[in-house]
């Protein structure tokens, strides 16, 4: 391929900036990805998610990581983004608040690090904002706002008003909800001997936060751990636990954040092909 065919390329791909890249926001880049756009990802400095095998966040500690085939980097300019980006990779950035805007002009901004409020994101002229779940309003903060809670519209998106209220209540799988996720009962060091991956009885210790055991409530499959060695706050999710006993969902994009990823996928190309055309979605909260 010759320089002027693949800046040609790049032309023809719309650049997509996905703030996050925890296990929503690489639904969302695994679908951007696979429909042929370039993506770029800001994170913390210290991700906290918990289904690593399935999020661009572990690039920030391991300098490359891979989720069903595609491959991000840790990146830490723009020159090295588009290169990487030629090279068919996704390029992750540390950057909690999205500095990197200052000198790039994407097609879409997407915020997707699952606050459940706007922590900074607002629309800009000739650009596409979306905002992912609760604390976005379309049409005030952002162009478009897609829903996460897991019902009848999971996936739809809004261009006026805002997504429903979270919920606090994990997703059911076969019956169990929230007995299914583990959450950090005081601040401290999170340690652990299991791996993603592991099949665990109820009550057997899942890790330590110090030297208080972690136990699990039910037995299943840990598609979910906390990087061991990690310091937590009380109330962060330690691990997730699916009942379904499938050791090889581990290494697949839920369907929830599938459909999500979907719903960014519609906005995007909607903007694209019917800039200023709103095809508006009801629903009865």
């Amino acid at each position: 391929m010759t320089n002027e065919t693949q800046q040609s390329d790049l032309v023809f791909r719309p650049l997509i900036l996905i703030k996050g890249a925890g296990e929503q926001a690489s639904g969302i880049a695994a679908r951007c990805f696979w429909a042929g756009l370039r993506v770029m990802m800001t994170e913390i400095a210290r991700p906290l998610a918990i289904r690593r095998t399935v999020t661009f966040s572990e690039a920030v500690y391991e300098g490359e990581t891979k989720v069903e085939g595609i491959t991000a980097r840790l990146t830490t300019s723009l020159a090295q983004a588009e290169q990487q980006m030629r090279e068919g990779k996704i390029a992750v950035f540390v950057d909690p608040e999205a500095k990197i805007l200052n000198g790039l002009n994407p097609f879409a901004v997407v915020d997707a690090i699952m606050a459940k409020r706007n922590t900074g994101t607002a629309r800009q002229p000739g650009r596409l904002t979306i905002g992912v779940g609760p604390g976005f309003t379309a049409g005030v903060d952002v162009d478009a706002v897609i829903e996460t809670n897991r019902s009848h519209y999971l996936g739809r998106v809004y261009y006026q008003g805002s997504a429903q209220s979270d919920t606090g209540i994990p997703g059911d799988i076969v019956g169990a909800n929230a007995d299914r996720v583990i959450h950090s009962p005081a601040a401290g060091i999170f340690t652990t001997q299991k791996k993603i991956g592991d099949h665990i009885e109820a009550g057997d210790v899942v890790g330590r936060v110090d030297d208080l055991p972690i136990k699990a409530a039910i037995s299943g499959v840990l598609r979910g751990l906390m990087r061991p060695g990690q310091p937590v706050a009380g109330r962060t999710k330690l691990a997730d636990i699916d009942p379904r006993n499938r050791p090889e969902y581990c290494e697949f994009i839920s369907d929830k954040a599938l459909a999500i990823g979907g719903g960014v996928l519609q906005a995007v190309f909607h903007h694209l092909y019917h800039p200023g055309g709103n095809h508006e979605i009801h629903r009865i909260n």
